[in-house]
Parts: structure tokens; C-alpha cells; sequence
């Protein structure tokens, strides 16, 4: 029996993709040319997702996507239909080089205001938090040494160089170390809790 359908065969061993999930995420992607794309991402799993649009795209296409607090991510097109595309995400090329911990970090979900040398701020995630430094997510890809300014709720801005970048979040080194006293305020506030 033949397929009328334009939507891709889950046999077809290039198109084999893990489990996902169903979502309801707003986004926009941004094609290579620069046009933007308003999209709805509507299932996910840690290797690409399904998104809903109005424009057609190409397979291969290579895309940047983007949801608001969650970050951005490169992706290829993998399938198209008339209002439907299945993205896989592209590894970083860039990845995390491991290195020792000065201080303890601890795990939290809190906000940060994060501003780059000459540009605007804007609100980010955090993710973990030390004396020394922080986990957060950015909007633009920074560069590893750039500096940064990172500002928590009730604290003056840190000034931070990017430490590493990895998909969409990035690591930050504290030029002065936060106060042990100022920390556990902060981290309160927060709600962290000791990083496992």
C-alpha cells in the first residue's frame, strides 16, 4: 500500500530520532539568510523537535532556533510539510572542557540580568552558583574570555569573563569573588540548594 502523505517514514534509518515529548512552546527560528520565522515547538526530546510554521523550509536546511527563556540552539532541517518540520539539533563544536572546582556550586533556577560590553541586558536563567561564579543561559553566543556584567536581585552587578559555552548556556568567572555571607543570602533568596 502506497503513502500519500509527505510527512516522513519512521523506518527510514536517517530518519530514526529518539522519543519526544508533546510541548507548547512559542518560538522563531532564524534561516540563513536572516529572515526570522515565528514557530510553535510542539514536541521535544534532547536531539530535536517538531515545530508548526507557516513557511516552507528545505531538508538540510541549517537554522538557529529560539524560545524565549530557554535559550537558542542550531538545527537542520530534517523533514518539511506544508505547516509542519522536524528539526535536529547540532552539537556545539565548542565542547565544555571539565575543570576543577575552586568553590561549591549549588544547583537553583533563579533569574539574572546579563549584559555584554556595549550591549543591552536582558533577562537570563541561572543555574548554579558559587562564590566564584555561575551557569546561565544567553541569547547571542558570547566569546570564551569575553567580559560580562551578571546582576542578581538585590546585588550590585558582578563584573564575569565567559569561562565556556556549551549549547546555549555558557560558564562565568567572577573577577572578585562574592562574599561567603553575601552568597548564602543570595543563594537563599534564590533557593539553592548544594549541588549534587
Amino acid at each position: 500500500m502506497s503513502s500519500t502523505t509527505s510527512s516522513p517514514s519512521s523506518d527510514h534509518p536517517l530518519l530514526k530520532r529518539h522519543k519526544r515529548r508533546p510541548v507548547e512552546l512559542r518560538g522563531y527560528l532564524v534561516r540563513a539568510d536572516g529572515e526570522i520565522v515565528d514557530v510553535r515547538v510542539l514536541d521535544l526530546s534532547f536531539d530535536g523537535c517538531g515545530i508548526h510554521l507557516f513557511t516552507q523550509l528545505a531538508p538540510g536546511e541549517e537554522v538557529k532556533l529560539s524560545v524565549l527563556s530557554r535559550g537558542a540552539v542550531k538545527a537542520i532541517v530534517r523533514w518539511c510539510t506544508a505547516r509542519k518540520a522536524g528539526l535536529r539539533f547540532v552539537p556545539d563544536s565548542a565542547a565544555r572542557k571539565p575543570s576543577p572546582r575552586r568553590a561549591e556550586r549549588r544547583v537553583l533556577a533563579g533569574q539574572a540580568v546579563l549584559r555584554r560590553a556595549g550591549g543591552p541586558a536582558f533577562a537570563t536563567q541561572a543555574f548554579d552558583l558559587s562564590s566564584d561564579g555561575c551557569c546561565c543561559e544567553f541569547v547571542e553566543r558570547p566569546q570564551i574570555d569575553e567580559r560580562v556584567w551578571i546582576k542578581f536581585d538585590g546585588l550590585e552587578s558582578v563584573e564575569a569573563n565567559v569561562s565556556w559555552v556549551e549549547g546555549s548556556s555558557a560558564g562565568f568567572r567572577f573577577s572578585k569573588p562574592i562574599h561567603p555571607a553575601v552568597l548564602d543570602m543570595l543563594l537563599h533568596r534564590l533557593g539553592g540548594v548544594p549541588a549534587p
